[in-house]
């Protein structure tokens, strides 16, 4: 019987030893070394500072910014509480939401039909891309609001487009906080972000 539990007790501190902290401890270091950004989160930096992430999205109020979709995490964006709202298709709550969403947005962009992503929530809550049929849709509001040409917003929707990864996988994307700096390095001058947006109170991308 002592045998047998210093055999289970000392195979189980090899494992731990093995797989608990030196496998973790040696992916850390190889991911550091070999990927550097995504390791450190894929943070994106102004002047120094991050401002954000490629990889966890974040909510932008101002009329002069690319909006991203609606998030169900925490108050929305909250990224200690990734969530979607686990409502099925056939969700009477859903469906109201989605009606009440969808008139507004058609009202204030006056689009007949609109992209799925343009109302409905991610699974994450964290979503940092959004279609580019949602961005090109958001582009005259934004030329409005920063007064600057239509043509000049949509090429930014243009080079902010990623296509599918390996060329098959996913959808094409446009990622919201890159096509928002964008959009301040070619005309700054815009009202700063409201105080919902977490870039408010870091270095927003308005300056």
């Amino acid at each position: 019987m002592i045998q047998q539990f210093r055999a289970v007790a000392t195979l189980l501190g090899i494992l731990t030893l093995l797989l608990g902290l030196l496998y973790p401890a040696a992916m850390t270091v190889l991911a550091g070394a070999l990927f550097p950004a995504e390791a450190s989160g894929s943070l994106v930096s102004r002047n120094g500072q991050a401002v954000g992430s490629t990889l966890i999205g974040q909510s932008f109020a101002g009329d002069g910014y690319f909006h991203p979709r609606a998030s169900a995490a925490g108050n929305g964006y909250d990224a200690s509480a990734s969530s979607g709202t686990n409502l099925a298709p056939t969700s009477a709550k859903l469906a109201e939401r989605l009606k009440a969403d969808g008139a507004a947005m058609r009202q204030a962009t006056g689009a007949a039909t609109l992209p799925g992503d343009a109302i409905t929530t991610s699974g994450s809550g964290l979503d940092p891309d959004i279609s580019p049929a949602f961005a090109a849709l958001q582009v005259p509001r934004i030329a409005a609001t920063r007064g600057i040409d239509a043509e000049a917003v949509g090429r930014i929707v243009t080079e902010a487009t990623a296509g599918r990864t390996f060329g098959i996988l996913g959808e094409p994307r446009v990622n919201v906080l890159s096509a928002n700096l964008a959009l301040d390095a070619l005309a700054p001058t815009v009202p700063a972000p409201t105080p919902e947006t977490p870039l408010a109170s870091a270095p927003s991308p308005a300056g």
